[in-house]
């Protein structure tokens, strides 16, 4: 049981046993304690004042003085007002020490049987994945791994968009100016190459208009768009030679899109296909208007009052009886239900989807589908530039490639202009200049909370102090140096007879306790920006206690082996912390 856990038993304790009075447990209000004030951990009496018929610092005292006396782990209190500081013995921190030091999964929950799916990534096969997606990739990732670490079973999907009338647009422009251009030919990945048509469509479309323009007529599309228009018509209709070529440049593209995932080091478990889902729902739309739910207009267009929740009317399904994106992810989640079971699904998609998403979420609850009320969208804000935003059409997006390329250059670039790795082989010099840019790139995205904009600069994430990705990673290269030098003077006997805990000692330890709590929070608020700032608390916490303390010199054999394991506990949870973010860990840099 950990301390809060054994605090809170302790006051539900006290106040029955001073007051006569049953209170929950759960419901108790703790903080750490305030830097400026003694103690470890601050409970809030107040809520027991009615109950006592006294006043707050009184019952702070009362209380204060039965966890003394009945709680092993309190060895003093102090009082501010309505709040009880509590100082935590340090046997009960060498205990817990002692049972984490050597833990490497500590914080990890035991599995609770219940399944979540996240959804991520879920891009057009028309472009490259570009900054914006690895924002998305990023959380739904990190996401995952959080949610796996506090117990479910995690599915991570992603639905690929792969038809529609702007995947027709590159198929078009490779039709006329590719000149049976493939990835081995010009030496693209597939996604850049299909990339580069969509431009080269845009910009002929462009001139199009401009044409027409100049003509004076406005009421006309360009004929290169009437070309893509046409060229779904027939998609639609199964012709063969628009399908093969599709089929062609589509796998193109999943060749592309397979090398930037396996560069950041994701995977999914399921992949959906919109080619095969845009029919889904039709079926649920028909059983929703012969229920009343839904509603058919004067031209047979189908729609949801939805304006008691001010989300207003909502087409379902068009007069043709063809479906809109919402038909589509209708019957989408019905699908993925039936293939998993998942009680509650994660949608990782960028706000200007927020609209839509609330629409969905109440209609399928209105539907009373048994996993709506498990819906979740993970709304992330826009990843901005130091040059601005970035516009596919124009061909002014940051690749993904392009990125990692960059962010690990620099790393490598920094690493010789300090002269660092020397004796290492080449090819392990390049695994970690590649953990140190990725971690760097990594890190900086998700620091943010996912709801905020943010701003990307590359040479700023790769700072190697403040609150970044390479940071946190020396914190951990630290603590393999020690261990590779004095691994051999520790033991685990020699920690426990270690007497007084000095205060970076006990701040450290305070946080190795959080974990399991930080663990838990970001999986309930599907926020990964908690664990990075964890991490970075953590790395700094470790980073002053070991500018203070030295462990090669330190007083006795006991205090070194203390501060070897306080060490190692902290190795192995920035480790973990740093995981749940898809970072990996060096050993030198």
């Amino acid at each position: 049981m950990n301390a809060i856990e054994l605090i809170k038993d302790g006051v539900t304790s006290s106040v029955n046993t001073l007051y006569g009075q049953e209170i929950d447990s759960s419901k108790i209000v703790w903080n750490l304690t305030r830097k400026e004030f003694e103690g470890d951990f601050t409970v809030v009496v107040f809520p027991y004042t009615k109950l006592a018929r006294k006043g707050p610092e009184q019952v702070a005292k009362e209380i204060g003085d039965f966890l003394v006396a009945n709680l092993d782990i309190v060895e003093s209190y102090n009082v501010i007002k309505g709040f009880l500081n509590l100082v935590i013995a340090d046997s009960f921190w060498k205990g817990f020490l002692e049972k984490v030091y050597n833990t490497e999964n500590y914080g990890k929950i035991a599995p609770n049987g219940r399944k979540v799916m996240v959804e991520f990534s879920s891009p057009n096969t028309n472009k490259p994945l570009h900054l914006g997606h690895i924002r998305n990739i990023l959380l739904g990732w990190s996401t995952s791994r959080i949610m796996e670490m506090a117990g479910y079973e995690v599915i991570k999907v992603q639905i690929v968009n792969d038809r529609g009338v702007h995947i027709c647009k590159s198929m078009v422009a490779w039709l006329k100016f590719g000149n049976g251009e493939t990835p081995e030919s010009s030496g693209l990945k597939g996604d850049h190459l299909i990339g580069k048509y969509y431009v080269l469509y845009s910009k002929e479309e462009t001139a199009q208009k401009a044409a027409l323009a100049e003509q004076g007529i406005e009421d006309d599309e360009p004929a290169i768009l009437k070309e893509a228009r046409a060229m779904l018509r027939k998609w639609e209709n199964g012709d063969e030679d628009v399908i093969q070529l599709w089929k062609k440049m589509n796998g193109w593209v999943y060749d592309g899109f397979e090398a930037t995932y396996k560069n950041l080091g994701v995977h999914f478990d399921k992949y959906y296909y919109e080619s095969d889902t845009y029919l889904l729902g039709k079926d649920i739309i028909a059983d929703g208007l012969g229920k009343g739910l839904f509603y058919e207009k004067a031209d047979s267009s189908v729609w949801i009052d939805l304006s008691d929740v001010r989300l207003d009317e909502k087409i379902v399904r068009r007069s043709d009886g063809t479906s809109v994106y919402m038909t589509q992810d209708l019957g989408t989640a019905r699908l993925r239900f039936q293939d998993f079971g998942a009680e509650k699904m994660v949608y990782v998609v960028g706000d200007e989807q927020d609209y839509h998403f609330k629409v969905l979420f109440e209609i399928l609850k209105r539907l009373g589908e048994p996993y709506a009320e498990g819906l979740y969208h993970l709304s992330y804000g826009m990843v901005n530039l130091p040059t601005g935003k970035m516009k596919s059409r124009e061909g002014t997006v940051v690749d993904a490639d392009d990125l990692i390329h960059e962010v690990v250059y620099e790393a490598k670039s920094q690493s010789l202009e300090r002269g660092e790795l020397l004796g290492l082989e080449e090819s392990e010099k390049e695994v970690i200049w590649k953990d140190i840019g990725l971690s760097a790139l990594k890190y900086h995205m998700l620091k943010v909370h996912p709801k905020k904009s943010m701003l990307y600069d590359p040479k700023e994430s790769l700072e190697l102090q403040g609150q970044t990705g390479p940071y946190i990673q020396n914190a951990y290269v630290r603590v393999a140096g020690v261990f590779r030098n004095l691994a051999s003077e520790f033991s685990a006997s020699k920690m426990m007879e270690y007497e007084k805990l000095e205060s970076h000692e006990k701040e450290t330890l305070l946080l190795l306790h959080q974990f399991p709590a930080v663990v838990q929070s970001a999986a309930s608020e599907y926020d990964p920006s908690e664990i990075a700032h964890y991490a970075y608390d953590l790395a700094k916490t470790y980073h002053r206690f070991y500018h203070e303390h030295s462990i090669l010199k330190a007083p006795s054999d006991a205090a070194k082996s203390f501060r070897l394991a306080l060490s190692q506990a902290v190795g192995n949870v920035l480790g973990s912390a740093m995981d749940l973010l898809g970072i990996e860990m060096p050993e030198r840099m």
